[in-house]
């Protein structure tokens, strides 16, 4: 990897932006969300939309340039090293470098231990943990080489609070919060600083990508996103103003900060003893094939 690229300076009027999935969902309505925060304050961007979706990559790419921002789309498998290698050397040849990255795309899984098979855990594994590992290694060097940046990971409440019949994706989101203090903790001396966004439910279309062989968890998701009290916007407006104070957690949802608050501060036994109730009605729904 080349090193083209200059140190960041905290007065930069320009920002440099990946967002892994970001043609669609919290990765469109981030990069929306960022170019009106940032034209407040007379900055520019520069964004990258990477996924695997190109009809509506390109159509995200339509609605940032319309704005004004200067953007590109590019195709890229996160689960794939050739194209997250081609990723970063497009960013570089285009940009020299990169300030902000949001690692954004992922995927959702549902169902209990024993409906849920083996390679369902490998593909959300391979999605939503090595997919953000590869393309954290691949953009490290860049990062070094201009004496900073910021990475921000997209985990989920799940990770933190996690609920029943969603064992892989609580496990998942749960990796991504304990691989982000590490990174936290292990790149600050290159001065590269880490957020973990942990939103709760949201009005998306994360739905589409769920897998489960468990009818009956398609219908208990389908309720939970109806039942969302923040659209994406709202989510993604949380994030941008928590990303300005770079705080390393970042919590979206009232109710998600009261849960982790709680889980906290009560005694082990009684948190558990508080979700087995919550339980009853959530096992009697799965069990309804």
């Amino acid at each position: 990897m080349g090193t083209k690229t200059s140190h960041i300076k905290t007065n930069d009027k320009e920002k440099r932006i990946l967002i892994t999935g970001g043609a669609t969902g919290l990765g469109q309505a981030i990069a929306l969300a960022l170019i009106n925060e940032h034209s407040k304050r007379g900055e520019k961007l520069k964004i990258c939309i990477a996924d695997i979706h190109e009809e509506r990559g390109l159509e995200t790419l339509a609605l940032l340039t319309e704005k004004g921002t200067e953007a590109f789309y590019q195709p890229c498998d996160i689960t794939q090293d050739d194209e997250v290698a081609n990723l970063v050397s497009t960013i570089e040849a285009q940009w020299g470098g990169v300030d902000l990255v949001f690692n954004n795309a992922g995927v959702a899984s549902g169902g209990s231990l024993s409906d849920e098979s083996i390679d369902q855990w490998k593909w959300i594994f391979d999605i939503n943990l090595l997919g953000m590992v590869r393309v954290s290694k691949a953009i490290l060097p860049l990062f070094k080489a201009q004496g900073g940046g910021y990475f921000v990971n997209i985990a989920s409440q799940a990770g933190l609070t996690p609920i029943p019949y969603m064992n892989s994706y609580n496990a998942v989101k749960a990796a991504v919060v304990s691989l982000s203090e590490t990174m936290k903790l292990e790149l600050a001396p290159d001065n590269i600083d880490v957020s973990v966004v942990c939103p709760s439910f949201f009005k998306t279309n994360l739905d589409e990508s769920m897998r489960s062989d468990n009818p009956a968890m398609h219908k208990m998701m389908a309720r939970f996103f109806k039942k969302a009290d923040m659209t994406k916007e709202e989510v993604a407006q949380s994030i941008c103003d928590q990303v300005t104070q770079k705080r390393f957690l970042i919590l979206t949802h009232k109710l998600g900060k009261r849960a982790f608050l709680m889980k906290k501060l009560l005694p082990t036994q009684t948190y558990i003893n508080n979700m087995l109730k919550q339980t009853k009605a959530m096992k009697r729904a799965m069990e309804r094939r």
